[in-house]
């Protein structure tokens, strides 16, 4: 059996747990330990604060919170993934037109979409699709710049085979512009993942009455601490959590790109000089 081939042990699958747990597991018991018996207003003890995300929670209104801001954020970085994909594919295929683009593209790249929360709330309204179109906003950038970079990182070697072949577009397009700006394109949504984080709450703390966002500036205008911590401790959570299942599907993905191929070609090197050996 080869390396390609080799059962992930459970040894390295507890590796991969604790790596990805030791440091949150850490900050959680820095944090119980250094707020134990606190009476400060504004740093309650961590024991008060997880008691009310269980009420929040059991009551429904921290979950409705929740369930709101992240249907906002899932839609936004779906259309931003897409147009940015697309775009990005274009672009990076079309070195004429992405050179016409180029000083637009540098100047949105450097714009702080927060600022622009304000003007789309009072041009749009408090519903949830302003919201939505600034998440897609901000998401947008990171993946399609990337996925430009992406493209035009791929070697013309790779391209004259392509063509030499006469590799119909759609395919060449599908096979080997696509697959070699993956790389890329996942580090494009990574970021646009963290971006659309803050832009969720940002949002939803301009003129809205939903939202974890809102759950969050509203609990502090009532002096309710301990709510907007926990609202807190939630949103960074979800972050986190999605944070390692992208990480996760990443690692799936481009298996052929990080480890996988690489070993498979050392294989056959292998097979190959023990042939001509004997």
């Amino acid at each position: 059996m080869t390396d390609a081939h080799a059962p992930v042990t459970a040894s390295a699958r507890i590796g991969r747990v604790v790596t990805l747990l030791w440091l949150p597991v850490v900050l959680l018991i820095a944090v119980f330990w250094l707020t134990a018996g606190s009476t400060n207003i504004y740093f309650p003890p961590a024991t008060s604060v997880v008691s009310t995300i269980v009420d929040g929670f059991a009551d429904g209104e921290l979950g409705a919170a929740l369930g709101y801001s992240m249907t906002n954020f899932a839609l936004g970085l779906f259309i931003a993934g897409i147009v940015g994909i697309a775009g990005g594919l274009f672009l990076g295929e079309r070195p004429a037109i992405r050179g016409a683009f180029e000083p637009m593209l540098n100047f949105v790249r450097a714009l702080p979409f927060v600022a622009l929360v304000p003007i789309f709330i009072i041009a749009l309204g408090i519903s949830a699709a302003p919201k939505t179109a600034l998440i897609a906003l901000g998401c947008l950038w990171p993946v399609l710049l990337n996925t430009t970079d992406g493209v035009r990182a791929i070697s013309p070697a790779i391209l004259e085979t392509s063509r030499s072949y006469r590799v119909g577009s759609a395919l060449r397009l599908r096979r080997v512009t696509l697959m070699g700006a993956l790389p890329q394109i996942f580090a494009g949504l990574r970021v646009a993942l963290s971006v659309g984080i803050v832009m969720v709450v940002v949002s939803e703390m301009y003129g809205s009455t939903e939202g974890i966002g809102y759950y969050i500036l509203f609990s502090a205008q009532r002096f309710a601490i301990a709510e907007t911590w926990a609202g807190t401790f939630v949103l960074a959570a979800v972050g986190y959590l999605l944070n390692v299942v992208f990480v996760w599907i990443e690692h799936l993905t481009l298996g052929w790109y990080e480890r996988r191929a690489p070993r498979v070609r050392g294989a056959r090197t292998a097979r190959s000089a023990q042939k001509v050996l004997a």
